[in-house]
């Protein structure tokens, strides 16, 4: 079960919870009920932390083809420059020529490796947005239960 729906059913657990007369809002909650889904949530962050792993060997793969592309486009922008640098009547257009192709290449790259970041790091962002908003919501869902257990005391 995702952390976003042990979490919900937390709060439904608490909301359906019947409330103390003159507690101030407490409500009375069973504790076995609450310790299973907080195990449940536990259970599950490892799932959450996992995809997190995987984005991030996802942008290394990105990035890794996206240096193999363009070490390819450089390599065959260079041999096409020495296939160019044979011909007489033509040697000074291939170099102009092959600077240029290689020149383009090193800036798609650079552009594809911007875009590869920018997106690994939007998803990073999100996976890291999420994971502090359930880890928040588990905290004051903890507070609550033991505040509400130190008042029946």
């Amino acid at each position: 079960m995702k952390v976003d729906d042990l979490i919900l059913q937390l709060q439904d657990l608490v909301n359906d919870a019947k409330a103390m007369p003159f507690s101030g809002g407490k409500v009375l909650v069973n504790s076995d009920e609450v310790y299973d889904i907080i195990d449940q949530i536990q259970d599950a962050m490892p799932a959450e932390v996992r995809q997190a792993k995987n984005i991030v060997a996802d942008r290394k793969q990105i990035l890794g083809e996206a240096n193999r592309e363009s070490e390819n486009i450089i390599r065959a922008a260079e041999e096409r420059r020495k296939i160019m640098l044979n011909q007489n009547e033509i040697v000074r257009e291939a170099q102009a020529k092959a600077r240029e192709i290689i020149e383009d290449a090193k800036q798609k790259s650079l552009e594809i490796r911007k875009a590869t970041n920018a997106y690994v790091d939007g998803v990073m962002k999100q996976t890291e947005e999420s994971l502090t908003s359930q880890l928040t919501e588990v905290k004051k869902t903890r507070a609550n239960i033991l505040n509400s257990q130190k008042g029946k005391k």
